[in-house]
């Protein structure tokens, strides 16, 4: 027998404001088509002035509570991955904790930006597979319209607000691949790159700062490092992309999806896209496409799924998992 943390639940919010592409053309030297082209976003959600990430992540967290079958009172730990927290301190994931009634275990936030929840699913695993928890509540969320220079338009029209999560749970497994729940994982970071994909500001130098990124560079990077990262967690599951039913990847940009899966050799109707209706919702995009590949009726029980992102640091990585 084997340890194994297993998803029981998943479910996800976006904000009510929806916001087409066409409203950029009001503002900036930009049109729809420009944008779908390059990058396959249609739409995105942004929150409400008095909406914060903890707020998304909260609502997140309760469908994949419902989901689940379970309340607040069965989960030991929650880990939140997110860039844009409503405090310096204390954590989203605390004040998650308190907006659920959750008195018991514990709370904290984990930033690697959009590879952020790749990141917390592979500690949460950590946590359960040390026996430190047998239920971990995995969220991802952001407000990224709070950081976005609205006069950039390379940047201020890819990314959108929302959250995603999930409910993993200790099972025993075979110690196949055969098991369901995360059969491995894979990370990664580099901080040389750090000018490609970042915020010019912070909180020791007192201000918020805006996003700023090299949209080339980080496609040229994204593609090969997503690559093999996903090429090394199957191959340490005893895996290979044959085997894969689901890809669910973080959703950047429907090139960058779209090269992956050419590398990987996998066809897109074996890949979860979202993009087109959320945009770039940074570490809350991969729960968020779980939930409504599930939601969809695409992803069932018993699938092999590969999740991998990269985001500013840079960092990446990717986690195998079967439903």
């Amino acid at each position: 027998m084997a340890g194994r943390s297993v998803v029981v639940g998943v479910g996800h919010y976006l904000p009510k404001r929806v916001v087409p592409n066409s409203e950029f053309e009001k503002t900036l030297d930009t049109t729809d088509e420009w944008i779908r082209t390059r990058s396959g976003i249609e739409r995105r959600h942004f929150a409400a002035e008095d909406e914060t990430t903890s707020d998304l992540a909260t609502y997140a967290a309760k469908a994949a509570l419902q989901d689940a079958g379970l309340t607040a009172d069965d989960i030991d730990a929650i880990v939140l991955a997110t860039s844009t927290a409503d405090l310096t301190f204390p954590s989203a994931a605390t004040m998650v904790q308190a907006n659920l009634g959750m008195t018991q275990g514990f709370a904290f936030d984990v930033q690697a930006v959009c590879a952020g929840f790749v990141f917390a699913l592979s500690n949460a695993n950590a946590l359960i597979l040390s026996g430190q928890a047998k239920r971990v509540l995995v969220i991802g969320a952001e407000t990224f319209s709070r950081i976005m220079d609205w006069t950039d338009r390379s940047t201020c029209v890819l990314f959108g607000d929302g959250a995603g999560a999930l409910v993993l749970e200790a099972q025993d497994g075979a110690g196949t691949s055969d098991d369901r729940g995360i059969l491995s994982t894979d990370l990664h970071s580099d901080g040389r790159y750090k000018d490609l994909l970042y915020v010019d500001g912070g909180v020791s130098t007192q201000s918020t700062g805006h996003l700023r990124m090299q949209g080339n560079q980080v496609f040229r990077h994204a593609v090969e490092k997503l690559t093999a990262t996903a090429t090394t967690a199957l191959d340490r599951a005893g895996l290979t992309s044959g085997d894969v039913d689901w890809i669910v990847p973080h959703q950047a940009n429907i090139r960058i999806i779209q090269g992956t899966a050419k590398k990987l050799q996998l066809p897109m109707d074996h890949v979860v896209v979202t993009v087109q209706d959320h945009g770039n919702t940074s570490a809350a995009s991969i729960p968020l496409a779980l939930s409504v590949g599930k939601e969809r009726g695409q992803i069932k029980q018993g699938d092999l799924i590969v999740t991998e992102a990269i985001g500013g640091g840079l960092a990446w990585g990717s986690v195998v998992l079967r439903w």
